[in-house]
């Protein structure tokens, strides 16, 4: 079983992500003895490209991905100017940076800087202190992180006071 994955947005090349796992009926044999290049080979890329490229529900799950991030980027916004570098503030641009890097945007920073009305380096400096100060963890090396558990908390919060 193959699956590819592409980041949100047309399509425009290959997959960013692929998958290998064994079918369901496949033999312990065939498990135990792994991929061969041939089987590689065989994957038709230039297929899958267009059949993500021509996918409608791929396309509405694009566009619904990139509208709640980009909802979620304004409401950081809007905390940003109310309440300043606040709690609330740090845990929706973690939520945002984090659901911006697991769709594969290709520069969540810039991205987020634009929906905040920031420069980039600014997102940058409130993402080292939301890491600092807990309400995101680090990924070495990618854009991204974990949300902690102090982030879902104060995220709770806001959805239980309707905020």
């Amino acid at each position: 079983m193959v699956r590819m994955w592409w980041p949100t947005g047309p399509v425009t090349g290959g997959p960013q992500r692929m998958t290998v796992e064994p079918a369901e009926d496949a033999t312990p044999r065939d498990v135990v003895r792994g991929i061969s290049t041939t089987v590689l080979r065989r994957l038709d890329i230039a297929a899958a490209v267009n059949v993500a490229k021509v996918a409608p529900e791929a396309q509405r799950t694009l566009e619904d991905v990139a509208r709640k991030l980009n909802q979620s980027g304004e409401a950081a916004g809007l905390l940003l100017t109310n309440e300043g570098v606040s709690e609330r503030y740090l845990a929706m641009l973690a939520a945002t940076y984090t659901g911006m890097a697991d769709s594969g945007a290709p520069a969540p920073v810039p991205w987020l800087a634009r929906l905040i009305d920031r420069r980039p380096e600014t997102v940058k400096d409130h993402l080292k202190k939301a890491r600092r100060d807990g309400f995101l963890s680090t990924l070495a090396g990618k854009a991204g992180g974990e949300l902690t558990d102090k982030s879902k908390a104060v995220l709770e919060a806001m959805t239980s006071a309707g905020s």
